[in-house]
């Protein structure tokens, strides 16, 4: 029986992140869901706070909708989507078969990068989403390997005000991304199940912070050479490759 798959992304990014490595993959007739986080793709629901936990919760959501359809799932998070996916692996074990998560990770000793400390501050990260403007996004983004269509697809969709300020919220919610006082105390709760996949050349969330979780848990490490950030998208081969690997095993 094939297992359904929930691919959640991550920021500043939307389900066109995946559309690379779901091609590689080539999954045919497995149910998939890739769902865009609230409000990054259309207006912020009426109430939705678009706080970490308020994003954790949807999620749950978006996975028991799968398991009630297709039972046990496999969850595939990249970023913000990783840590949301990483969540509601600790949250609701008994929703996935497995994890894997592309750079980005539950660490009680990661501090955030710098973008996300000014998104962490008041002011400052209003200041910043006031001044950054969509076209700079795109060439940003593709310099930083995301394939230029890609790129110039989310930077359409940064002219949102929701979604910029979701992402303020999301931030300030985790502290900048720290997590040691609240999600890294759940990682004992984390299902042996899963996997980390990494680009080498990640700026914004070091290999050795995966190196680190990956001793520390005993979550098994695939690093991607030549790779940054967004490896899915860069290097969805073998990605994709990665990911069957760890399907195969169980």
């Amino acid at each position: 029986m094939t297992t359904a798959k929930l691919f959640l992304h991550g920021v500043p990014d939307s389900p066109a992140i995946w559309r690379p490595l779901l091609a590689a993959l080539d999954l045919g007739d497995t149910p998939v869901a890739v769902p865009a986080l609230p409000g990054f793709t259309a207006p912020l629901p009426a109430g939705f706070p678009a706080t970490k936990e308020a994003y954790a919760d949807w999620a749950v959501g978006q996975a028991e909708a799968l398991y009630a359809a297709h039972g046990p799932i496999d969850i595939v998070g990249h970023d913000w989507g990783a840590l949301i996916a990483q969540r509601v692996a600790m949250l609701r074990p008994d929703l996935l078969r497995n994890w894997a998560l592309s750079n980005a990770v539950i660490d009680p000793d990661y501090r955030g990068h710098r973008i996300a400390r000014i998104w962490n501050t008041p002011i400052l990260g209003e200041i910043f989403m006031a001044l950054s403007k969509a076209d700079k996004l795109a060439e940003g983004l593709a310099a930083q390997g995301m394939p230029a269509d890609i790129a110039a697809e989310e930077a359409e969709q940064w002219r949102s005000k929701d979604k910029r300020r979701a992402i303020l919220k999301l931030y300030r919610s985790a502290k900048g991304l720290s997590f040691e006082h609240d999600w890294a105390r759940d990682i004992g709760k984390l299902p042996a199940n899963g996997a980390l996949i990494w680009g080498a050349g990640d700026p914004y969330v070091e290999l050795a912070v995966a190196q680190r979780y990956a001793a520390n848990t005993g979550t098994p490490l695939t690093v991607i050479e030549g790779a940054g950030h967004w490896a899915i998208a860069e290097r969805p081969a073998e990605v994709a490759a990665a990911l069957h690997r760890f399907w195969s095993t169980l």
